[in-house]
């Protein structure tokens, strides 16, 4: 049996500020923060913060799918409480 998780509301409250987020990270303020022509181990911040920031999003998207995945449908939760 697969254990309760989030509720279905709150997790597409999540992939909104998730999307938000991910628009914030790659606009304006956030780009010129790290683009300046210094370098950490021989590569630019902006090419390094994108390089981290891209792998990072990916991640995240991933683990609110696995949590998507866990969660049973409503009419499935209410027949596993009706049986208990």
């Amino acid at each position: 049996m697969k254990s309760e998780s989030a509720n279905p509301i709150r997790l597409k409250e999540s992939w909104v500020l998730c999307f938000l987020l991910g628009l914030v990270m790659l606009n304006f303020p956030f780009i010129e923060i790290f683009n300046k022509p210094t370098t950490i181990f021989g590569i630019p911040t902006l090419v390094l913060y994108l390089m981290v920031g891209w792998p990072a999003s990916i991640l995240v998207i991933f683990l609110f799918t696995r949590q998507i995945d866990i969660t049973p449908p409503p009419a499935a939760r209410s027949t596993d409480k009706d049986q208990e």
